[in-house]
C-alpha cells in the first residue's frame, strides 16, 4: 500500500510542475492582445498561429540577450528571463494555435 500512495503521489506531483502555455500567455497579452493579434506596442510581427519551433527560437534568443527585433529586446529579455526551456515550449506550442 505504501508503494502505491507514493506513485500516486509522485504522479500527481509531477503533472503540476508541467507548464501550462494558456497560464503563461497570460503575461504577454498586454501587449500581444488575448489573441496574440496585436503588433507589440505597434512594432511587432502578430505572433498568432507562428510555428512553435520559431517561436522557440526567437524566445530563447530574446533571453540570452541575442534578439533586440523591433528593439523590443530589452522588454522580450525580461519577460522570457524566468521562463524554463520546458514554459518557453509550452507557450510557443499555445501561440502556434492561435487565431
Amino acid at each position: 500500500m505504501k508503494k502505491f500512495k507514493l506513485f500516486f503521489a509522485l504522479s500527481i506531483s509531477s503533472t503540476l510542475v508541467f507548464a501550462d502555455g494558456a497560464t503563461l500567455f497570460k503575461k504577454c497579452t498586454s501587449c500581444h492582445g488575448d489573441n496574440g493579434g496585436k503588433k507589440a506596442l505597434g512594432k511587432s510581427a502578430i505572433i498568432a498561429g507562428r510555428s512553435a519551433s520559431k517561436t522557440i527560437k526567437q524566445l530563447k534568443a530574446y533571453k540570452s540577450g541575442k534578439l533586440n527585433k523591433y528593439s523590443l529586446g530589452h522588454i522580450m529579455k525580461n519577460q522570457v528571463s524566468t521562463m524554463s526551456d520546458e514554459d518557453i515550449e509550452a507557450i510557443a506550442k499555445y501561440i502556434s494555435k492561435l487565431k
